[in-house]
């Protein structure tokens, strides 16, 4: 068995709006009064406030990095006017993971956007690539230091996004559908995971563009590694369902992975397996085991997802994602420590892995609602206290030793 390189990253991630609080110039707050079913985001975890308790207990912890985004709806409340203040916050961020010895690993579009933005059409508006590329630009201010740059979060769960919000914007959506909640108990086939739609090339084709262009901007401005983060659904056919197969992973997956072909890594994110039958997806049947979204329980799905992406892309690949939400650490740890087993095997089949990074570090918001658990660590809604659970020392202890605490 290959053991994990020295320079390895070992950490966690998480997402501005989810943890920050208060993000009230984001369209994501907005659309929280807007969307019916959706809980509101509030103060979050008041990570904003509280970033520094967050980096330190990753640190101590025996943790070497850090993923986190800066908010472009902070950076840029108003088109073309930049907070200086806000600039300078994220680059106390990035200073003080430096400083705690945690490699950053930076997003620069985690969902969220400024309300203007959405306001003028959002990915699909006429200036789109121009705004975003003005912002990337500008983020290059702040970036010095910085080795590990995501330029868009899961742009293949974007274009979904766009789908869903136009199906709103014609009134064909009675009740939100968040990007990581697949179910709902309420509904009339309690435990069946639905499916979200599929996007379709339309909405593909801004988050292509904007990519390029970010892309283009960092590598003449920065001396980061650069890439972007796909949600990888490592699926697989059912009996007739080869061909649909082809052509639903291309659509969800593939479309944006031949794109990282240029990039410096591909940012896998992976939590359950599918299957594709002749019709389409397959939504998971109702079973005991399946997690707080409804999801299958399959921390086997990483390493189908590593090595689908490393085969598509060709580029050495970046866990940014990986997790589980649940109530139960000791499943947790047990879901975690067996999707670390088949990263590691793919390690040993020659893929280039660079780091394993376990969504989240805290109990957050999870873009509409508030029951999913994925954190290693608890936080108090009320008083904002930090509780690591067993799993957040497990996974130190693995990081500490680089992965000799698996075996």
């Amino acid at each position: 068995m290959s053991t994990f390189t020295p320079n390895f990253l070992w950490g966690a991630a998480t997402a501005p709006h989810q943890i920050e609080g208060n993000n009230i110039n984001s369209d994501w707050w907005a659309r929280e009064d807007m969307m019916p079913g959706m809980e509101k985001s509030g103060d979050a975890c008041d990570s904003y406030h509280r970033y520094r308790e967050d980096m330190q207990l990753l640190a101590d912890a025996g943790y070497n990095s850090y993923r986190f985004g800066i908010e472009w709806a902070r950076i840029e409340p108003r088109p073309g006017e930049f907070s200086n203040a806000e600039l300078a916050h994220y680059r106390r961020m990035i200073e003080f993971a430096l400083e705690l010895g945690l490699s950053p690993v930076v997003t620069l579009s985690h969902f969220s956007t400024p309300r203007w933005f959405a306001e003028e059409g959002g990915w699909i508006g006429p200036k789109a690539i121009e705004h975003f590329s003005r912002y990337v630009t500008k983020a290059t201010e702040i970036l010095d230091g910085v080795e590990w740059i995501v330029t868009i979060n899961e742009p293949n769960m974007g274009a979904t996004m766009l789908m869903l919000m136009e199906q709103a914007r014609r009134g064909e959506l009675t009740e939100w559908q968040s990007p990581t909640v697949d179910s709902d108990e309420t509904r009339e086939e309690p435990g069946l995971v639905t499916n979200m739609p599929s996007p379709t090339a339309e909405f593909a084709q801004p988050f292509l563009a904007a990519h390029r262009a970010a892309r283009a901007i960092l590598k003449e401005r920065t001396s980061a590694k650069v890439g972007w983060s796909i949600a990888n659904g490592a699926l697989t056919a059912a009996p007739g369902g080869e061909e649909k197969l082809k052509e639903v992973r291309y659509g969800h997956e593939d479309v944006y992975l031949e794109l990282s072909r240029e990039d410096d890594f591909v940012g896998v994110q992976s939590y359950s397996s599918q299957q594709v039958g002749p019709d389409g997806l397959i939504p998971h049947p109702p079973h005991p085991d399946n997690t707080q979204t409804g999801a299958a329980y399959r921390p086997d799905a990483l390493g189908m997802a590593i090595r689908h992406a490393a085969e598509v892309a060709g580029v050495p690949v970046l866990v940014t994602e990986n997790g589980i939400p649940t109530d139960d650490d000791t499943r947790r740890i047990a879901y975690t420590r067996e999707a670390l087993a088949g990263l590691q095997v793919a390690l040993a089949d020659g893929i280039d892995v660079r780091g394993y990074l376990h969504w989240s570090l805290l109990d957050n918001f999870e873009w509409g609602h508030w029951g999913p658990k994925f954190g290693l660590i608890a936080v108090d809604r009320e008083t904002f206290i930090r509780t690591p659970k067993p799993s957040f020392a497990w996974l130190g202890n693995v990081a500490r030793t680089n992965g000799a605490d698996l075996s």
